[in-house]
């Protein structure tokens, strides 16, 4: 059966994150940091939970980024002060090269990128850059996974940004269980990581749920990936969209019992299958307009999201995308399971 497409152009991605680390006093007197130890710990991966907000659409008069004040939400860290790290990632970057909003991003002059990275970094927001989406098949096309990998880690490097997302939807290529779909993803993600050191950069990926079924691809989907790299992977933004009109609708079908057509696939359900539930993002549109099907309320999604919390689940949510949804979307729906 053919997966639909989640992301026709999935794009900015930006995510609010928990940083669960409690910082010790010094005992002799202030740290003094280097520069590259800045720079590393201005990149370092965040911590569980993720809150992810995915924009494409165009807006009259912004160049890259939304605005901070826009996507900006204030997150509680312990055991000091509010804090907001989150991270968003400019679509997108294709085999061919740059289009859209990561296009964008290398319109503005250099003192002009290190202004909006400053803006961003003094809210505590990470920019990233999203590769692939649904116009790019790497895989059905013959591209390199290595010299692809190379190719993207030097832009990410280039262009100074904090890490990339891997949006893959070669569905072709995944449905033809050959299992060339998930080697290539897997070389390519272990060359990415490579050129971008874990903890230095951030690694994501953004597959669609159904790609966890057990026994439904010939080479495993992203079971596959997973137990192959997915160490290397900082998270998953999984796309609980877009794959039918009953699909992950309800509580118990996006939490614990998907249907019969996507089987093993909710969120507990992936899990049990070995992905750890702290990497396990939450995705969802939204509008009804802004996917086919798939929708929730933020006041079902923000149940559902407690729900999930209270079982021992804290990864996050991510929504499709700005500016629908913006940084009151996403207060709405951690309001029960994570109130700042």
């Amino acid at each position: 059966m053919r997966i639909l497409s989640l992301h026709s152009l999935a794009s900015a991605l930006l995510a609010c994150v928990f940083t669960n680390t409690v910082l010790a006093a010094p005992t002799n007197g202030p740290v003094v940091l280097d520069k590259m130890a800045r720079d590393i710990l201005a990149r370092a991966t965040p911590a569980a939970p993720h809150f992810v907000i995915y924009s494409d659409k165009f807006v009259s008069g912004q160049t890259g980024p939304p605005p901070v004040s826009q996507v900006q939400v204030s997150c509680h860290m312990i055991a000091f002060k509010d804090f907001t790290a989150s991270i968003s990632a400019l679509s997108f970057l294709l085999t061919e090269g740059p289009f859209d909003k990561a296009e964008e991003w290398t319109w503005l002059t250099a003192a002009e990128r290190q202004s909006v990275k400053s803006q961003y970094a003094a809210a505590g927001i990470k920019i990233i850059v999203s590769v692939f989406g649904a116009t790019d098949a790497p895989t059905s096309t013959g591209a390199d996974p290595i010299g692809t990998a190379n190719t993207m880690a030097a832009w990410v490097k280039q262009f100074d940004l904090d890490g990339i997302d891997v949006d893959y939807e070669d569905f072709n290529a995944i449905n033809a269980g050959d299992g060339k779909a998930e080697a290539w993803l897997i070389s390519f993600t272990r060359q990415l990581r490579a050129q971008l050191p874990q903890d230095t950069f951030i690694l994501t990926h953004a597959p669609v749920a159904p790609w966890f079924t057990p026994g439904r691809f010939g080479g495993g989907a992203y079971l596959t990936v997973h137990q192959q790299v997915g160490s290397l992977i900082d998270w998953y933004n999984v796309q609980f969209y877009n794959q039918g009109t009953s699909e992950y609708t309800t509580c118990a079908g996006l939490l614990t019992t998907s249907s019969s057509t996507w089987p093993q696939s909710s969120l507990f359900q992936i899990a049990a299958s070995g992905v750890p539930l702290s990497k396990l993002v939450i995705g969802k549109p939204a509008t009804q307009g802004d996917a086919s099907n798939g929708f929730m309320s933020t006041s079902d999604l923000a149940s559902c999201v407690q729900q999930a919390k209270s079982k021992g689940w804290n990864g996050g949510v991510m929504v499709w995308e700005f500016p629908d949804a913006a940084a009151s979307w996403i207060q709405q729906v951690r309001s029960q399971a994570f109130p700042e």
